[in-house]
């Protein structure tokens, strides 16, 4: 009860915020269905300045899409600010808001129902070299949702690894034609041969055949349509290291480079921490950082 009360005051006082700072929309975080059957039950409920943003493995009840705007988001574990930059890249590339809005979050530990938190972010002003987003160049991409959807088994590479062990690896979405030019095969193409209809990415068989072949090495190269078309692949182009990129290993500008060269974006999983990195005409866009609670670093 305590907590629910707090979570009413916060959310007002959250709500009064944005109308004092003429932000765009309050972004509500949300883990569970029982915290949104609370929300649903206050007055607060109707205010269509909220955004709920939640979990992609909770269910939401059907009376939910006619109330209220829903981003939904990885399921796992991440950080309070990575949680807020893949919530904010889910809406810009939806056209919830726009890449320059402002908008006040909400929000709590992950897996927890009660929050404790109130943020104020100006897009135009809160993102450095630190903490890149600037997913203005992925709204030109039609496959935009398979990006995400790329983003999201990285996110779980990043946190779990395999079996206990950390792992590093690469995906290339889009322009496939371009990137296997700019690249060759490392290793046997687990891939060639299966029919397109067994290889989407969105597949739950094909997720967990990623998983096991990300501790090999090598990129998996996957269409805008959502295809997986190889793994193992090695990316041949190479760039020179500009002040975004330095400290960052031959993954990464790899990465970096097969951007440049192509229309295609790169997912990066980093071996070391699990940090999940997007690139983009050979920029990084957006770093997100599970965390990381059962790998073995």
């Amino acid at each position: 009860m305590e907590n629910r009360k707090q979570a009413n005051i916060l959310i007002a006082n959250a709500l009064r915020l944005a109308r004092e700072t003429a932000s765009d929309k309050v972004f509500l975080f949300l883990n569970s269905e029982q915290s949104f059957n609370a929300y649903r039950a206050t007055e607060l409920f109707a205010d269509e300045g909220v955004v709920l943003i939640f979990p992609k493995d909770q269910v939401i009840p059907d009376s939910l899409n006619s109330k209220s705007k829903v981003i939904r988001t990885w399921h796992g574990n991440q950080s309070r600010f990575s949680r807020i930059k893949y919530a904010f890249m889910q809406a810009v590339l939806e056209q919830v808001i726009l890449p320059d809005s402002k908008v006040v979050c909400v929000l709590g530990p992950w897996g927890k129902d009660h929050l404790d938190t109130i943020t104020v972010h100006d897009l135009r002003l809160s993102w450095s070299d630190e903490f890149p987003f600037d997913p203005r160049s992925l709204m030109s991409k039609k496959f935009y949702q398979t990006v995400i959807a790329v983003v999201d088994i990285a996110l779980d590479i990043g946190a779990l690894g395999r079996e206990g062990k950390s792992v590093g690896t690469t995906f290339v979405v889009g322009n496939v034609e371009q990137v296997m030019k700019l690249s060759h095969q490392a290793i046997f193409n687990p891939f060639k041969g299966y029919p397109e209809e067994v290889r989407g990415i969105t597949s739950s068989e094909v997720v967990e055949s990623v998983k096991e072949l990300a501790q090999l090495d090598g990129a998996f190269i996957i269409s805008g349509n959502g295809v997986v078309e190889a793994a193992g692949r090695h990316l041949d182009a190479v760039t020179s290291v500009t002040r975004q990129l330095k400290g960052l290993g031959s993954r990464h500008r790899a990465a970096a480079s097969i951007t440049m060269y192509s229309e295609a974006i790169a997912v990066v999983v980093s071996e070391s921490s699990g940090r999940v990195t997007v690139f983009d005409e050979g920029k990084i866009i957006a770093a997100l950082d599970p965390v990381v609670s059962t790998r073995v670093v």
